[in-house]
């Protein structure tokens, strides 16, 4: 005879396993700069990407199964290319593919023994900044707005607690670059119980990957806003190499601008007025004089 198991118990079984799905890859981050949208993800394969364009002012990055979200990239594709070819390219917009991937994750959940294990992210960007658009889609088919910026996948709290610290508005491609991977190196938290074993293990970040990463172990990829057509480019190569070079040597710097402020004090000089605006005259030995007799 089979068991009756409540609609919330399936649900929350399922969004269980998707969530411990996702949370075994490593975390990825999308956020605003000056010049456009910036994608950062560790990823050392040349072949398999986590990020890739969908339409001519949208891209795409996503975490969990390759196999899974590689499905669901093809089929945006599709359905933008569709879109453009049987209305106009402008009514190709993050937002209405973003609905279309929370209606088929949202009905895969729902009707599937198994969900996705994925966890999706969709941006635009805009003629202005004001304009950009980030959406981030679940396992389940919930989608939020998320402006500035996003991590996802992996230990997203952790990355999202560390660029939020390093994130600012107008920020250069460089600058943008640096805070990325401020986040995805950022070490995980500490706590007063921490074993000798915890604490060797602070010297890599919370998603599994190194303090340091490399040009050959990232997947770098802007949304070019100077670009009329299409602005998807992928940062790769030197190019890559100098702008990490370039981020890095800018963190290295902030903290000696932010300490020189904080140098030892000069020795108080004598005012330069004759009368000082308290105390006695100048040349005085302290002590009051009594008045003098007339």
């Amino acid at each position: 005879m089979p068991f009756y198991v409540s609609p919330e118990q399936q649900m929350r079984d399922k969004s269980d396993y998707a969530r411990k799905g996702v949370g075994r890859s490593r975390s990825s981050v999308v956020l605003q700069y000056a010049g456009g949208i910036l994608m950062a993800t560790p990823n050392a394969s040349t072949v398999l990407h986590k990020i890739s364009e969908i339409y001519d002012r949208i891209a795409f990055a996503a975490v969990g199964r390759y196999n899974e979200y590689e499905v669901l990239r093809k089929a945006g594709v599709t359905y933008a290319d569709l879109t453009g070819y049987s209305f106009d390219r402008g009514d190709v917009t993050a937002r209405g593919l973003a609905n279309w991937y929370a209606q088929q994750l949202g009905t895969s959940f729902t009707e599937s023994m198994k969900p996705y294990e994925v966890e999706i992210v969709v941006a635009e960007v805009g003629a202005r900044p004001d304009d950009d658009q980030i959406y981030r889609i679940s396992w389940d088919g919930s989608v939020s707005d998320e402006p500035g910026f996003v991590a996802f996948g992996g230990q997203a709290d952790q990355v999202s607690a560390a660029l939020k610290e390093a994130f600012s508005d107008n920020m250069s491609l460089t600058q943008a670059l640096g805070a990325a991977l401020t986040a995805l190196t950022a070490p995980p938290a500490a706590t007063p119980a921490a074993s000798g074993a915890a604490a060797s293990a602070a010297s890599t970040a919370g998603n599994g990957t190194p303090t340091e990463l490399t040009a050959s172990q990232l997947e770098i990829a802007i949304l070019d806003r100077a670009r009329a057509h299409r602005t998807f480019r992928r940062l790769q190569g030197p190019r890559l190499e100098e702008l990490i070079a370039e981020s890095r040597s800018a963190s290295a710097s902030a903290p000696e601008t932010s300490a020189a402020p904080e140098a030892a004090p000069a020795p108080e000089a004598s005012p330069a007025s004759d009368d000082p605006p308290t105390g006695p005259a100048a040349g005085s030995d302290g002590i009051p004089k009594p008045p003098k007799a007339k």
